[in-house]
């Protein structure tokens, strides 16, 4: 309720008592959203802090403040050495002016995120704190005086909103609570005459509900009183300070807990996904134990067989065992035994991102748990610092590809066409090496160009043209042909489908497919 007309009305009182007498001796800013003005009467002064940050618009009342010598540009110049005359509360308004000599006055519009400082001269604006608020440099001052009919015959006929309106969410919201809406006209004016006498000579409070600090004129039933006195100006000061606390300390860390916890999401999806990859390869890892079943019975396949019959020593029964046609029996376990040794390679894979993005998970819980635990802006800057979570705080988005590396190159691996295309078209240098399977659907593949070593040495070729073959439709293949070529031999023809390329110039490599480890395979 702090830019509540009812507490402004009471504060501008107080200001009043205070400040007529006094002259304007500083107004100065030394951020962009707070303005400090300043009044002088011999060895005495009372400033105004105005912090207008959106969400944050509130008014404290130092009796001394020491002007920092940087970064600090005097405003209002033309009023200061100007005498407090008066102050006046514009009636049904949430503004007041403090007037001073030779016609100068300095307006005060506190509406909530439109809040403003506005400097007058004969009743004109004449200059504006935040210029941002275009519509402020033409206000009509005269027209800022609201008489309103608040009778009880006015009620009657207006309601509540027509007569009232400057009674604000939080009135509004208790007299909901006492079942104002379902009350007759003269229940409910009962009702708000009593609230009425609250607000006409309140006491104040600091209230501490949901976790949310708020400032009300009232007490509120389900809430923790931090904070209650009789003075406004006492009231303002406490409130500031216990709000800001809150604030500042919710903006530093705040949106930090809340990239943690979206990354700490993601990763719960990618350890469940991996988690059900591990558990279908573990479970159904036959692939060994079927080229050993074909071993053990090559005298009984017959030539170009595409599916046989075999006993199942393993399990003790018969099973259907799929072959290539084209390939020998041995050549068919041959098979078989590769793909086991990839599908080892990919449990081992497995394990290793799942233990790496456990840790991580661990991490970012840590971190969570300790700024949950700062309640000092100082510290968790230096705790931001100390732990490098700059990067966090900055929300820096997840790598959009797959990534690896070996041997000092980092090799990139698109993860469907549209982002294929975001990896070719948007991401790859023209120097970098362009690899993708031959003449199937696949991923794009780039090996990232590095000034120190210009030339792509062999195995790095073939480890990234491995990763290719395995990420593409020939994924179960004994081979596979690769091709691979500087990027910028790679060109995209205008209307063509996501991931789909011309390639001017390419070299050809026949490559086992398999997934990435440190090891070539």
């Amino acid at each position: 309720m702090f830019n509540n007309y009812y507490f402004l009305r009471q504060l501008s009182r107080s200001l009043k008592e205070r400040l007529v007498g006094m002259t304007l001796g500083a107004c100065f800013s030394q951020s962009k959203d707070e303005l400090m003005i300043g009044f002088y009467k011999g060895g005495r002064e009372q400033w105004i802090r105005a912090s207008l940050i959106p969400n944050f618009n509130l008014l404290t009342f130092p009796l001394d403040y020491q002007r920092k010598k940087v970064n600090s540009i005097d405003l209002f110049k033309d009023a200061i050495d100007e005498e407090v005359t008066d102050i006046i509360q514009y009636e049904n308004e949430r503004a007041f002016l403090i007037q001073l000599t030779s016609g100068w006055g300095l307006l005060f519009k506190m509406y909530g995120n439109r809040s403003n400082i506005l400097l007058t001269h004969e009743g004109e604006v004449h200059a504006v704190f935040q210029k941002r608020h275009i519509e402020d440099q033409n206000m009509d001052i005269s027209s800022l005086d609201r008489e309103l009919n608040q009778t009880k015959e006015g009620f009657f006929e207006n309601g509540l909103r027509g007569s009232f309106p400057t009674l604000g969410r939080e009135v509004q919201g208790y007299l909901d609570t006492k079942g104002f809406e379902v009350q007759d006209q003269e229940a409910q004016w009962n009702l708000l005459s009593s609230m009425l006498n609250k607000l006409e000579q309140p006491n104040y409070y600091v209230e501490e509900k949901d976790d949310q600090v708020q400032f009300l004129l009232f007490k509120l039933d389900d809430a923790t009183t931090l904070f209650e006195t009789s003075d406004p100006i006492e009231a303002a000061n406490e409130f500031y300070f216990r709000f800001s606390k809150r604030y500042f300390v919710e903006r530093e860390k705040g949106p930090l807990i809340k990239e943690i916890d979206k990354r700490l999401k993601q990763s719960k999806g990618y350890l469940k996904k991996n988690y059900a990859r591990y558990e279908e390869l573990t479970e159904n890892a036959r692939f060994e134990e079927i080229a050993n079943i074909i071993m053990a019975n090559l005298h009984a396949i017959p030539p170009r067989t595409k599916k046989v019959k075999l006993f199942d020593f393993y399990k003790d029964e018969e099973i259907s065992v799929k072959l290539n046609e084209t390939l020998t029996p041995q050549k068919n376990a041959e098979t078989y035994y590769r793909k086991a040794k990839n599908q080892k390679l990919e449990v081992k894979n497995l394990e290793a991102n799942i233990q790496q993005k456990e840790g991580e998970m661990e991490e970012l819980k840590k971190h969570r748990d300790a700024l949950n635990d700062l309640e000092m802006v100082r510290e968790i800057r230096k705790y931001i610092k100390t732990n490098n979570l700059q990067k966090l705080q900055k929300n820096e988005p997840v790598f959009p590809f797959r990534k690896f590396e070996y041997k000092g190159f980092e090799i990139w691996v698109g993860k469907n066409a549209v982002n294929n295309d975001l990896l070719t078209q948007r991401f790859a240098h023209k120097r970098d090496l362009w690899l993708h399977a031959r003449d199937v659907a696949g991923s794009h593949v780039v090996v990232k160009w590095k000034s120190k070593q210009p030339n792509f040495p062999v195995d790095v070729i073939e480890k990234a043209a491995s990763i290719a073959a395995y990420y593409s439709q020939r994924k179960t293949d004994t081979l596979c042909p690769v091709i691979y070529t500087p990027k910028k031999f790679v060109r995209k023809r205008k209307g063509d489908p996501a991931g789909l390329v011309v390639v001017d110039k390419e070299k050809v490599v026949l490559i086992e497919p398999a997934p990435f480890s440190e090891t070539l395979t």
